[in-house]
């Protein structure tokens, strides 16, 4: 039976079709269409390419975070109302492993890395072992000029991945490919289906984004607040 996975992390949009050994269908395009626009068409053409109606789905995966504030929360919100409508199970993919997933090379250290605004990166670290991949660091808020001097510091190869490392190529001295950078619902398909398989699975109810940071707009309502304190106190 196959998963339906959502990828909306970045600018990318992404969805794909795995069953627990095949990658059966993909699409990933960057425009300048929003989410929004063209999620639910592009999700409609896949199943219907891919010849897979909706009953015939076992669960709904969808990249959880970090990356894009409105980004996620529109795939999460896709993904939990199709989970809902059709009774099936909800697993949520980390954004950053599901990047390494996507890059099988042991031996090297993989940091995906995703636009964090502001000169700062979401960076994680991962490695394969025994053909699993592990998380060596958890996703965190960097400078890229501190996290590109911490992995240039270290003993083994490491490899780029993720938008940042598109913005920020110029410094980098081994950057991934564009088809290994790209965030791809491909790759959150078949980690679902190991998740799914090991018996992930979560609430449609309560799953949340991972945010790592505040959005700009909650910052800003938290000045404002302060501010108007102040002027209250005065």
């Amino acid at each position: 039976m196959p998963i339906l996975a959502i990828d909306t992390a970045t600018l990318v949009s992404s969805v794909a079709i795995a069953t627990p050994d095949t990658l059966v269908a993909e699409l990933t395009i960057q425009t300048r269409k929003t989410h929004s626009e063209r999620l639910m068409p592009h999700i409609a053409s896949l199943l219907a390419m891919a010849e897979i109606p909706q009953n015939r789905l076992k669960a709904v995966a969808v990249s959880i975070g970090p990356g894009s504030f409105t980004g996620l929360r529109i795939g999460l919100a896709t993904a939990k109302a199709l989970a809902y409508a059709l009774n099936i199970p909800l697993i949520g993919v980390p954004t950053l492993a599901a990047l390494a997933f996507a890059c099988p090379s042991p031996g090297a250290l993989l940091a995906p890395m995703l636009d964090a605004q502001k000169g700062n990166v979401y960076l994680g670290l991962y490695e394969w072992n025994a053909g699993a991949l592990e998380e060596v660091q958890p996703p965190r808020v960097v400078a890229f000029t501190e996290a590109n001097a911490e992995l240039t510091a270290k003993g083994q190869p490491v490899l780029l991945l993720g938008e940042a490392a598109v913005m920020y190529r110029d410094d980098i001295a081994h950057p991934a490919p564009p088809h290994v950078v790209m965030p791809r619902a491909g790759s959150v398909a078949v980690m679902a289906q190991q998740m799914y398989a090991q018996g992930v699975r979560h609430d449609v109810a309560t799953l949340e984004p991972l945010y790592i940071r505040r959005s700009e707009a909650e910052e800003l309502w938290e000045r404002r607040q302060s501010q108007e304190s102040g002027k209250c106190q005065a």
